[in-house]
């Protein structure tokens, strides 16, 4: 594997994973980052202690007491010089990140993409905090709200997008007056090193305070020191609804704020007046998109009985065209999973699914093909399925698509919402009454809900989160940016009496 991203990132074979006001040495031990590519390794990254985890706390708090009296547009302004040196090094970090996750090239450069775009996003909202103003019940009294910066943020990301998900928490919480602690996926340690130099050299350059810490280090210490410290009142967390409930039930206890995205078991209803050609290409992406690795991957496919022979027909055909191999490639459309757990965990879901009176119908094995040697390849599978069966109602976290038939519409969004996920949903339909159907109060009940476009690939412009298990928490556009802020009421009296509120007389 030509491996010149990591030299044009400035990656040494050997880095520090932690960043306080500067690179520390690191005494929580070392991880070496394999590639699911070939097994072969790209680097070694040098874990924090809790020592270390103290350090990057007190000096991200330090930065943040600076940073929250930066005007907001000035903060903006970093955040868009982030943007621009993001562009400049958008080729070497999405092939890093192919190489250390195993998502195909145009989707590691898609993840930078959407790096950037978020920058964007972020500088104008720089300039849009904006507050209320209220009519006060007493006269010669004035009423608004204002948002302040919270505080020094928690992110903790998963490794599949192992990129991204930092940019929609610390980008928008940058412009918010925040500053961000960042514990990325073990897996994925060096895509957040590279990303964290590229944005530290830019606060360097404008003289910013370091208000981006890094610590790479596993859940326990140093995740549950996060989780549990009361100087981090948000946390966002991205990764399963096990690991979810925990962060949940820990920052509960403290009554800090937690931002979850978790598990998605997403699903697809196409009815008999879809567009089947529209839906063979939407599920193909959303299935098979990321080797099935997305929180918004279709795992879940609901058939109109009298569309159902003909769109499994060419979903048959279309899955034997999917080039399996080294996501660097051009022309590959599938590579690895993230390791050979993954690969274990899709075996036995599969094996479930056929215990259960599930049928493969294709693929499910691992992938013997022209892929490199010690990757995690495997073949997407296709399994026709009941919408009541346990394993249907659980998030694999590999491309295994179910697939189901119905013939009423009430019944089948019934089924679409009884599994405990709520994250991404689509149907796909030419019909309005339909569409509006799905889209109601008695319709999706997730987070997303799309009309003829699959699940997955969302844009940065609108909250992206979902509900039930999901963990309700909402990122990136929209009025995402509130969770990142404090609210304040403020009351004003210009007038010479003090009047109480409901009218309330107290002594003469």
């Amino acid at each position: 594997m030509d491996r010149s991203f990591l030299k044009t990132l400035g990656l040494p074979e050997n880095h520090s994973g932690v960043f306080s006001d500067q690179w520390l040495e690191g005494a929580g031990g070392s991880l070496t980052s394999h590639s699911p590519i070939d097994g072969s390794a790209l680097g070694s990254v040098t874990c924090g202690s809790m020592e270390d985890y103290e350090a990057v706390v007190k000096s991200t708090h330090q930065a943040f007491l600076e940073w929250r009296n930066w005007p907001a547009p000035q903060r903006g302004e970093v955040v868009r010089r982030i943007g621009e040196a993001l562009r400049d090094y958008k080729q070497p970090l999405g092939e890093l990140v192919t190489a250390e996750m195993g998502k195909i090239l145009p989707e590691g450069l898609g993840e930078v993409q959407e790096m950037i775009d978020i920058a964007d996003f972020s500088v104008g909202l720089s300039r849009q905090l904006y507050g209320l103003s209220m009519h006060s019940e007493r006269p010669g009294h004035r009423m608004y709200e204002q948002w302040h910066p919270l505080g020094v943020v928690g992110c903790i990301t998963a490794f599949n997008f192992p990129v991204a998900v930092w940019s929609w928490n610390a980008l928008v919480a940058a412009v918010c007056g925040d500053a961000v602690i960042w514990k990325p996926s073990p897996a994925t340690a060096l895509c957040a090193v590279a990303t964290h130099r590229i944005a530290q050299a830019v606060l360097d350059d404008m003289k910013a305070p370091p208000i981006f810490g890094l610590i790479v280090g596993d859940a326990d210490p140093v995740g549950e020191a996060m989780i549990a410290d009361r100087r981090l009142p948000l946390i966002s967390a991205t990764g399963s609804c096990r690991m979810g409930r925990r962060v949940a039930e820990v920052v509960g206890q403290r009554l800090g704020r937690s931002l979850l995205e978790l598990g998605g078991n997403n699903g697809i209803i196409v009815t008999e007046n879809a567009d089947l050609d529209l839906v063979t290409r939407a599920v193909l992406f959303g299935a098979c998109g990321t080797s099935g690795q997305r929180c918004t991957t279709t795992r879940r496919l609901f058939m109109h009985e009298s569309i159902a022979d003909e769109l499994e027909s060419r979903l048959l055909d279309a899955y034997q065209q999917v080039t399996i191999g080294n996501p660097l490639d051009e022309g590959v459309l599938m590579g690895p999973l993230i390791n050979e757990q993954a690969v274990d965990g899709m075996l036995t879901a599969l094996e479930h699914a056929k215990a259960q009176g599930g049928e493969v119908i294709l693929g499910g094995d691992r992938h013997q093909g022209d892929a490199p040697a010690g990757g995690h390849y495997v073949q997407p599978a296709l399994v026709r399925a009941k919408h009541d069966m346990p394993i249907v109602h659980e998030e694999t976290f590999a491309p295994v698509l179910y697939l189901m038939r119905y013939s009423d519409l009430d019944e089948v969004i019934s089924w679409h919402n009884e599994v405990p996920q709520g994250l991404s949903s689509a149907i796909f339909t030419r019909d309005v009454q339909e569409s509006e159907r799905f889209l109601s109060a008695a319709g999706s009940d997730c987070g997303i809900a799309n009309v003829n476009i699959g699940t997955s690939g969302a844009e940065i412009g609108g909250a992206f989160g979902g509900e039930k298990d999901t963990g309700g928490g909402r990122e990136s556009g929209s009025d995402s940016w509130k969770a990142y802020m404090r609210r304040q009421t403020c009351t004003i009296n210009y007038s010479k009496e003090l009047p109480l509120a409901q009218g309330i007389q107290f002594g003469s």
